[in-house]
């Protein structure tokens, strides 16, 4: 009787441990998105930018402009799950309003794309990057750069975002 090693045609597949996470700064004028990949405890910056809508547009123009945005994002970096955080109630009822209508916009577009999205509140994600619940921007952005050398400069919303996905990463469930 005859028997072939089979080994050579058997193929393996690849496991990977790689989890992609967007996280979102949502506004109406400017919103940071970032993208991180963990690797067990290992955090990797993939990329970061802006949507940034006109100012001068229809709400509903705004609005369609910051789900376009995302969706390219989705589409380009294909993360496995998001962030974005949650609204803090300005003295100004109507501007709290407006910045819950970016966010329900952004978490209709990542459910749209079948993401889970974890929620927090800014003084979460200031204490999981920087140990206090009240850190300044500047502290923020210094330990994004320690967190994340590569990712080169980058502005406070993009920062902001980053901030978000890495506390996505130590707060989720696996």
């Amino acid at each position: 009787m005859f028997v072939q090693d089979l080994s050579e045609f058997i193929v393996k597949p690849i496991m990977s441990n790689n989890v992609r996470i967007i996280g979102i700064d949502p506004g109406l004028t400017k919103t940071g998105w970032g993208v991180i990949e963990i690797s067990g405890s290992s955090l990797k910056f993939v990329a970061c930018g802006l949507i940034k809508p006109k100012n001068n547009n229809e709400m509903s123009d705004r609005l369609q402009v910051l789900s376009e945005g995302v969706k390219q994002v989705l589409t380009q970096y294909d993360p496995q799950c998001a962030a974005i955080e949650d609204t803090f109630v300005n003295q100004n009822p109507t501007t709290s309003l407006k910045l819950g209508m970016a966010r329900g916009a952004l978490i209709l577009t990542l459910a749209q794309y079948n993401l889970k999205v974890g929620e927090y509140a800014p003084n979460k994600i200031k204490k999981s990057i920087v140990g206090q619940g009240h850190a300044t921007k500047d502290q923020m952005g210094m330990m994004i750069k320690v967190l994340l050398p590569t990712c080169g400069e980058i502005s406070e919303d993009e920062a902001d975002a980053l901030a978000i996905a890495i506390t996505h990463a130590h707060y989720r469930q696996t």
